[in-house]
């Protein structure tokens, strides 16, 4: 698995709902490091096509593209789906992405008694190529800065909220504009804002539906290491799976927009550029909201996660399936990546760069000059919300925190309802809604997860936090979980028809354990939720003015956080130091055997029978390599070519220290891993007996 797929999973509401506030634990002065270096590149390299560095490029490597290789950089780059990036590689449509990108959507065309996942797949001729449904990607066909367009809008806003009405407005226009204009016909048009607002684009997306499976390899090798190895480095997987784009039953002509695999690959210290989809990034946070990252939101996210992803291997080992896999396989990236994220939170040499930055930029402020500090103000204003850090997520009734959550805020809306006069169609589909998700009360793992979130709410609750003392009423979590389910009337089927049943008075006053929870929790719940969204909109307005703050002082020296939309990242093949010694800018698939033998071949460094016996050739062929290359989420799948425009690897994964690249990009250690393109040739040549698709690409 892989760092770079993390926005498929359902932690994306997890990350959003957590809000943002800051509490300060420790002195800036006392904690962080003084004596560090900053520079312009802490903000990243993930630039965009319409700000295309083409002077730095210059200066750097003395590269300077014309406008046709930015044209076919950009046609021959894919958004794979809603969560990965991927490329065009021949003429006839082939498409190249990550096997953890793919994985969820080729089981869905696995065939009775087909298992891909100890198998793999390859389609011997076009004809057997397996269309997937549902599956898409987007190719980027037209852009166009509509900045001047917006502010026409929200220069008129007097007030934060108006900004934020004003703002909507406009991109609600523009995008139905740009639906109806001539030469945008038949695009998906999508609005992007960069800079908080500083610039704004619109974007035009082909979108191919016709989407069919090549190849894909085995589980054990396109996740070789498994957990363990995730974001590490030296690497040893076949992250890699082919697929081919169709449009009219037949394969799209790629011919003017695709990348030739070069399978010599990079050598060490050569230019190479990324092209993808990053999903997010945070650079543009200030000290205030870093602290809360690390004191609170990342901190409360680590914990939930792990605790259901504990959960689900359980689940696994009593009943296995393609899709709970696929979930722990999400789960077990997401976990790490967090970890991996406080872990650079806590490091004072990073957040002593990420304070002295923004001493710099209040130094050079105009808005600070003039006695208008947005950071103090955005300090001030989470303050104002820290009280409400857990229950904003952990009291959600979000489906993965248990159907008895979920059944509280059920039996609290229908008291309400009844209270307040609802009709007796209205209270028939509320009564229907509370019975449907009181089945889920028979899950055999719903004490486990009420004993997880009672636990969670113990852990993290606040000294006036008195709700969470009288659900628990002097027991341990689990034995409240334990009772609370014994007890509650809403898993006897003829005890809740009684009880939905209680005029209004008598159902506010039942002493079901979980119309309890639901009077204890959810007011708690709303609380927060107008506590944050109070100051949203003043939230949102500083965030803009900082971000135009930084944009004065640097301009589009600098690029805007990641969006999910395409961006170039270029780096350069290099080592770091690591574990006392000095990292090999690649590996090859004698360290792959390696690894299994030196594990006794035990899971996860287990491999399929295929592999068992390799030729010498196999052997000594490059598998995965390191670039300085800048990339995050979305970028799994991501082409990695060189000056000549060829592709030269397939980005995966990232080592421990690109995890720090949520708030601040580090080239000193940050590296991006990718499959060596040589990896993937010896890989069709030796092991897929893959002939057709070598001769499509190109490659003895």
């Amino acid at each position: 698995m892989a760092t770079r797929a993390i926005q498929k999973l359902p932690l994306t509401f997890a990350i959003l709902i957590l809000g943002t506030f800051a509490v300060f634990s420790q002195p800036a002065s006392t904690y962080y490091a003084k004596d560090v270096e900053v520079s312009r590149f802490d903000y990243g390299k993930m630039w965009t096509f319409e700000h295309a560095p083409k002077e730095y490029f210059k200066e750097t490597y003395g590269f300077q593209p014309d406008e046709a290789w930015w044209k076919k950089a950009r046609l021959a780059s894919l958004r794979f789906a809603s969560w990965c990036s991927a490329s065009f590689i021949s003429p006839n449509g082939l498409i190249l992405t990550n096997h953890h990108c793919s994985h969820g959507e080729s089981g869905k065309v696995a065939r009775e008694g087909e298992d891909l996942d100890a198998t793999g797949f390859y389609a011997e001729t076009m004809e057997e190529e397996r269309r997937v449904p549902g599956l898409f990607v987007k190719q980027l066909v037209k852009i166009e800065d509509i900045t001047e367009y917006v502010h026409g809008f929200t220069a008129r806003a007097s007030s934060d909220e108006e900004m934020a009405a004003k703002e909507k407005e406009a991109l609600r226009a523009a995008v139905e504009e740009y639906s109806n204009k001539p030469g945008w016909e038949g695009l998906e048009v999508e609005t992007v804002n960069y800079f908080s607002g500083g610039k704004y684009s619109m974007y035009g997306y082909k979108r191919y539906d016709d989407i069919r499976l090549v190849l894909i390899p085995e589980l054990r090798i396109g996740n070789f290491g498994g957990d363990p190895d995730n974001f590490t480095y030296p690497r040893y997987n076949l992250d890699m799976t082919l697929w081919r784009v169709y449009e009219n039953g037949a394969p799209v002509n790629s011919s003017d927009f695709y990348f030739p695999l070069n399978p010599e690959g990079p050598s060490e210290k050569e230019a190479v550029f990324t092209i993808g989809n990053p999903g997010s990034t945070e650079r543009y946070r200030t000290m205030a909201q870093l602290e809360y990252d690390r004191d609170y939101r990342y901190k409360i996210l680590k914990v939930w996660l792990n605790n259901r992803l504990g959960l689900m291997r359980e689940q696994y080992e009593e009943n296995p399936g393609h899709e709970l896999l696929d979930q722990i396989l999400n789960f077990s990236n997401s976990d790490k990546a967090i970890g991996g994220i406080l872990d650079a939170l806590n490091n004072s040499i990073l957040m002593g760069k990420k304070l002295k930055m923004e001493e710099q930029i209040k130094a050079r402020s105009e808005a600070v000059a003039k006695g208008n500090d947005y950071w103090k103000e955005m300090a001030e204003n989470y303050k104002q919300i820290a009280p409400y850090k857990s229950e904003n997520f952990l009291l959600a009734p979000n489906p993965m925190n248990g159907a008895t959550m979920q059944l509280a805020f059920a039996a609290y809306g229908y008291a309400q309802a009844l209270d307040g006069g609802a009709s007796e169609e209205e209270l028939n589909g509320l009564r229907s809604q509370v019975k449907t998700i009181a089945a889920g009360l028979d899950d055999p793992y719903e004490e486990r997860l009420l004993t997880l979130l009672l636990e969670e709410l113990k852990t993290f609750a606040q000294p006036d936090d008195a709700y969470i003392g009288e659900i628990l009423d002097g027991r341990t979590p689990a034995v409240a979980a334990k009772e609370i389910l014994a007890d509650t009337k809403f898993s006897d089927e003829k005890k809740m028809e009684k009880l939905l049943d209680s005029k209004p008075e008598k159902f506010k006053k039942s002493k079901d354990p979980i119309v309890r929870m639901g009077f204890l929790l959810v007011p708690e719940f709303e609380e927060s939720q107008m506590a944050f969204q109070a100051g949203a909109a003043s939230r949102q307005a500083l965030a803009r003015n900082i971000a135009n703050e930084v944009y004065k002082v640097y301009g589009l020296s600098i690029p805007p956080d990641a969006t999910f939309t395409l961006r170039m990242a270029d780096g350069v093949v290099k080592s770091y130091d690591y574990n006392g010694t000095e990292a090999p800018v690649k590996t090859t698939f004698y360290g792959l055997y390696d690894r299994h033998y030196s594990h006794d071949g035990a899971y996860p460094w287990d491999l399929p029978q295929r592999w068992q016996t390799p030729p010498a050739a196999l052997l000594k062929s490059p598998l995965n390599f390191i670039s300085t290359c800048d990339s995050t989420g979305g970028n799994s799948g991501s082409p990695m070519i060189n000056k000549k425009g060829e592709l030269v690897g397939l980005l995966f994964d990232g080592n421990i220290e690109s995890l720090a690249g949520n708030f601040i990009y580090d080239v000193k250690s940050n590296r991006s891993i990718g499959v060596h393109a040589g990896g993937i040739a010896a890989a069709l040549k030796h092991i897929y007996n893959a002939g057709r698709i070598l001769k499509e690409l190109g490659v003895e």
